[in-house]
């Protein structure tokens, strides 16, 4: 493993518990959080290996382990589903305890149970009862887990944090469901005891990914993360922060602070958002840092207490910008301002999360604004009509973040002027928008083409209609799926022009259902008595619908849309 970053493998439970092994969840690592829920599912999925004619496996998905020596790991992800498989052997050897009090079979149930202890759980000082544990939780669940419930002692309640209320709840769960099993199956109850913890180590298994530090570890959650499969950084980042506190002689006080102040900042995001979250926080206030480098970046800066205590504060300062940016509706900013964040939420465009971080902080109100508008616009042309690639985009709103958070940039026209780079000029973005298709079939891109179009009618109408409403919806003038009265469009044709811009308008919600794939002469007629100005525009200009007219159309709608997504210092 020298030789190597990481290795990946496929190991059951038994394979990783079962072989000298032992494994140590980092003190900082979150809490146990398991709830009857998560128990009740992996349950299910056990018992759908272990019953007649069951699944002869079942998969735990990924746990992402550090070890330098290969003998002894340290659980990076996957902590709570190993803890909760280690609870179901420890409710087992509690149904062999009872066995043996009960004098059934007790030799041979005792025999079983110091195997079983010895095999999956640890030794037990025969003497002291203290355990020689193969798992090691997090310093405020390890006490309680080696203390209570590995020597299946009593298990107290009170005064206790509430993730060890979750572990002595998961285990009395699991105690339950284990004697249940035991009442319905047939044969000797020690031996089945026996053979269900064999059967389950035998047929639960990971995918073991094994990497030799945390720069590595974090890698590997970017690169699973990029492929769909959801483990978060989160815990790695804690980690390592805790970890520089950790250095000092008398930190217990300090480190309580910062578990209460981080635990605060990412309940408010959820853990899967935090990264995120951090990212654009930190590229608010320093030079760039990409995704695959923040951790690296971060553990060469953050090296002391004071610094972890900074970057703490700054964040706590930034957490409630970044949460009116990323759920507006929820905030209290004005009503324009949350348009422009919904807007580009509705973009699905985050390369200026950092840029509005750092003007949140430094300009007036007039010319936060102005820059949240500027930044609709520039996503407007640049991301939505344009499609560009977003690599150098994404650089320069963090030079000009950078540049604010330094207090070069003071206002609004600064911050503009640096920008002039990704703002595709009004003959650029004009000749792309006269050609651009927009497949309506996607929920976000349907959300896209009621906001241009309700821009369209109001710069025609004046009139002001939120894209969101239910009251209307996009009317394709040649049908998504044409029919008879459409000669003048081949398949090949339609297929092109049916998701062009100039083939889409606004009609109320209903009619154009009852329109379906009716000929355009038919259409026609009720569009002149829609209530939107630029359905009625589209039937006036037009006395038929061929490729010609949707162009036609189309670049009418792009001389407007130039005129509405404009910033006039970089006109």
């Amino acid at each position: 493993m020298a030789g190597t970053n990481f290795k990946t493998e496929n190991n059951t439970f038994r394979k990783l518990i079962g072989n000298g092994l032992t494994y140590r969840i980092p003190r900082f690592q979150r809490d146990y959080s398991w709830t009857d829920d998560e128990w009740e599912d992996l349950w299910a999925d056990l018992m759908g290996t272990l019953l007649p004619g069951g699944e002869s496996a079942h998969y735990m998905g990924y746990l992402v382990l550090q070890s330098g020596d290969d003998k002894t790991f340290e659980v990076i992800d996957g902590q709570q589903r190993l803890t909760t498989v280690s609870i179901i052997v420890l409710a087992v050897l509690k149904n062999l305890q009872g066995l043996i009090d009960a004098g059934n079979d007790a030799d041979a149930s005792r025999r079983r149970m110091e195997q079983i202890r010895q095999t999956y759980v640890g030794y037990l000082d025969p003497v002291t009862l203290v355990a020689r544990a193969k798992l090691t939780l997090n310093r405020n669940n390890n006490s309680y887990y080696q203390d209570y419930l590995v020597p299946l002692g009593h298990l107290p309640q009170r005064g206790f944090r509430a993730s060890e209320h979750l572990l002595r709840k998961a285990f009395e769960w699991f105690d339950r469901r284990v004697a249940e099993f035991l009442r319905k199956s047939a044969g000797s109850e020690g031996m089945r005891l026996a053979q269900f913890v064999e059967d389950m180590s035998d047929r639960l298994f990971f995918t073991v990914i094994t990497v030799t530090d945390e720069l590595n570890a974090y890698k590997v959650f970017e690169t699973l993360n990029a492929r769909g499969v959801r483990l978060s950084a989160t815990d790695l980042l804690k980690n390592y922060l805790f970890s520089v506190l950790d250095r000092g002689s008398d930190t217990d006080h300090e480190l309580r602070n910062l578990e209460e102040r981080w635990e605060a900042v990412v309940g408010r995001l959820g853990a899967e958002s935090f990264p995120d979250f951090l990212r654009a926080h930190w590229n608010s206030r320093r030079p760039f840092a990409r995704q695959a480098e923040l951790f690296k970046t971060i553990r060469s800066q953050v090296n002391s207490r004071e610094v972890v205590f900074q970057l703490l504060r700054e964040m706590e300062q930034d957490l409630d910008t970044y949460l009116a940016l990323s759920s507006p509706e929820a905030s209290d900013w004005p009503q324009d301002i949350k348009g422009f964040a919904s807007t580009l939420r509705t973009f699905n465009v985050r390369q200026p999360l950092p840029l509005l971080l750092a003007a949140r902080r430094r300009f007036d109100a007039p010319d936060f604004a102005g820059l949240m508008r500027a930044c609709v616009v520039i996503s407007m042309r640049f991301n939505v009509i344009c499609s560009y690639g977003t690599a150098e985009q994404e650089r320069t709103y963090n030079a000009v973040a950078e540049q604010i958070a330094k207090g070069e940039f003071r206002n609004l026209g600064a911050a503009l002027a640096a920008m002039q780079a990704i703002y595709p000029n009004d003959a650029v973005f004009r000749a792309a928008f006269a050609e651009k298709t927009i497949r309506t079939t996607q929920s976000r891109n349907s959300r896209v083409v009621r906001f241009i179009l309700c821009a369209l009618e109001k710069r025609l109408d004046g009139q002001d209609y939120s894209f969101t409403s239910d009251s209307f919806n996009i009317e394709h003038v040649l049908p998504q799926n044409p029919q008879e009265g459409w000669d003048a469009f081949g398949d090949e044709e339609a297929d092109a022009l049916t998701y062009r811009l100039g083939n889409m308008t606004l009609m109320q919600a209903g009619a154009n259902k009852d329109l379906g794939n009716a000929p355009y002469t038919a259409k026609r007629s009720v569009f002149e008595q829609s209530g939107f100005a630029i359905t009625r525009k589209l039937a006036t200009d037009h006395a038929e619908w061929t490729p010609e007219r949707i162009a036609a159309h189309q670049h009418w709608m792009a001389t407007q849309a130039t005129s509405i997504w404009r910033i006039a210092q970089l006109g």
